[in-house]
C-alpha cells in the first residue's frame, strides 16, 4: 500500500470524525451547539485540521447536510438482487429501521429542518435533497408499477413521504410500535395501489 493511499485513507477518517461530531452535537444542541472549537473537541482533533477542511461553521454544516442526504438516497437504492415490489417495500422499510428511530437521530432531523428554514443556503440544499430521494422514491414505485405515469408515481412519492415524516414525528412521542406498523402498512398501500381507469384509484 503506497503512502498517499494510506494519506488518503486517514485524511476521509479524520473528515469522517469531524462531520459525526458536527451531526452529534447538532443533534443534542441544535445550531448554537455548534461551532469550530466544540466540533475539534467533539471529534477529538485539533482545531486547526477543523480549519483546515472547513473554512468555517456554514461551510461545515453545508458539508453534513450533504452527508445527509447520500444517507438518505441510500434509502432508496434499489437492490441488485431483488424485484421491483422487493426493491419498493424494503425502501419503505428501511425509513423505520430502529437505527433511524432514536431519539438523538430524529432531533438531528428535526434541527435539520429548522436550519433550512432559517437559512436560505441551507434551504437549497435541503431542497436539492428532497427533490433528489423524491425522485429515488417515485423511480422505484414506477419500476414495480409499470402502468403509472411520472406523474402519478412523484405524487404517490409525496403522498408517501408525509407518511414516513408523521412516523418520525410518532416516534419522538413515543408512541407504541404498532403505529410504526401501521405507517409502513399505509406507505405500502399508497405506493401499491391499483392504477387509475376512469380518473378512479
Amino acid at each position: 500500500m503506497g503512502t498517499s493511499t494510506v494519506k488518503s485513507g486517514e485524511q476521509v477518517d479524520r473528515q469522517k470524525r469531524i462531520l459525526d461530531a458536527a451531526l452529534e452535537l447538532l443533534s443534542r444542541h441544535g445550531i448554537s451547539g455548534i461551532n469550530m472549537r466544540a466540533v475539534a473537541r467533539e471529534a477529538g482533533v485539533a482545531l486547526g485540521l477543523v480549519n483546515y477542511y472547513y473554512e468555517d461553521k456554514s461551510s461545515l454544516i453545508r458539508a453534513v447536510l450533504h452527508q445527509i442526504e447520500e444517507h438518505d438516497l441510500l434509502l432508496v437504492e434499489p437492490q441488485a438482487t431483488s424485484t421491483p415490489d422487493e426493491h419498493l417495500r424494503e425502501s419503505l422499510r428501511r425509513v423505520a429501521d430502529p437505527g433511524l428511530l432514536t431519539t438523538p437521530y430524529l432531533s438531528l432531523r428535526l434541527h435539520l429542518w429548522a436550519l433550512a428554514q432559517a437559512d436560505e443556503d441551507f434551504a437549497r440544499i435541503n431542497a436539492a435533497a428532497f427533490e433528489r430521494y423524491l425522485q429515488g422514491l417515485a423511480a422505484l414505485i414506477g419500476n414495480a408499477i409499470p402502468g403509472l405515469s411520472p406523474e402519478e408515481c412523484r405524487e404517490r412519492a409525496a403522498d408517501v413521504v408525509v407518511v414516513q415524516n408523521g412516523m418520525w414525528l410518532t416516534t419522538l412521542l413515543g408512541i407504541d410500535k404498532a403505529a410504526i406498523e401501521r405507517g409502513i402498512a399505509r406507505t405500502e398501500e399508497i405506493a401499491f395501489a391499483p392504477t387509475r381507469q376512469n380518473g378512479r384509484r
